[in-house]
């Protein structure tokens, strides 16, 4: 049963019985995996799980309450475009410590105070792929970033109005930074 005022998930419906599973391709990176599995019907289909570890995404806040952004090069489609600091979880890492760690690798910068936002599923037909979020308050530059060498990054300070105006065109076109904004602007105009 939900909180009051907050619609309820929907029943569930039984899960598929796995027939068989095989891993067709593996890397420190990504998985993919095959897996056989039978229908509530009794039919049998394949079903392919790309499969990732747990990620993090962060939303800083500035002492003076502008949000940084960061401007990287995404290989996979060639553009640069604007985020926020996030990346996966080392084994055995807690969500917070990874948002730290992201924070201060890709921006040099560290939080006073950390306020859990809500996570989500970005890959949901197919990977069980987690990205936790989180704002991080009063940041302040503690050091030069620590970037890995094939991330190309810009850091640039934004006001509340220009997120606005970049979510509202439509070009935040990551979900790892469109969504957390949005709850962030969210739960800011809540109070």
């Amino acid at each position: 049963e939900g909180a009051p005022g907050i619609p309820d998930d929907p029943p569930p419906f039984p899960a598929f019985e796995v027939l068989g599973s095989e891993q067709v391709y593996s890397s420190p990176w990504c998985g993919l995996r095959r897996d056989r599995v039978r229908l509530p019907s009794g039919g049998e289909i394949e079903h392919h799980l790309f499969e990732l570890p747990e990620a993090v995404t962060v939303v800083p806040l500035l002492e003076d309450g502008r949000v940084l952004l960061i401007g990287q090069y995404r290989y996979s489609h060639g553009r640069t475009h604007w985020e926020l600091p996030a990346g996966r979880l080392a084994a055995g890492e807690a969500p917070q410590d990874g948002a730290a760690r992201e924070l201060r690798e890709e921006t040099g910068h560290a939080a006073a105070r950390w306020e859990g936002l809500p996570g989500f599923f970005p890959l949901n037909g197919i990977s069980a792929h987690y990205a936790h979020a989180f704002v991080a308050h009063g940041c302040r530059e503690v050091g030069a970033p620590e970037r890995e060498p094939s991330e190309q990054i810009l850091t640039r300070a934004f006001a509340r109005s220009e997120i606005e105006a970049l979510l509202d065109s439509g070009r935040l076109q990551d979900a790892f930074a469109a969504l957390p904004l949005l709850h962030w602007l969210r739960r800011a105009d809540l109070g």
